[in-house]
């Protein structure tokens, strides 16, 4: 498994982490992060990690379609 795999996969688990957080936000008004970490740095750097995971995957996502034309040309 080479470096950028590694990455993706641990912003892809770091997504669905966040996306689990706020569907339990919406349903039950239940933060898990807040209610594990509490009201500390340690649960801002957790939301910091989710949010630039979410950038990194639509990135990914965006380029590609270019990636595979790349790949398909060589």
């Amino acid at each position: 498994m080479d470096t950028s795999e590694t990455l993706y996969w641990i912003a892809l688990i770091l997504v669905v982490i966040g996306g689990i957080n706020w569907l339990l936000v919406g349903l039950f008004d239940f933060n898990l992060v807040t209610a594990i970490f509490g009201d500390s740095i340690l649960t801002t750097i957790i939301y910091v990690l989710v949010g630039l995971a979410a950038i990194y995957l639509i990135i990914i996502a965006a380029t590609r379609p270019a990636r595979r034309a790349a790949e398909v040309r060589v």
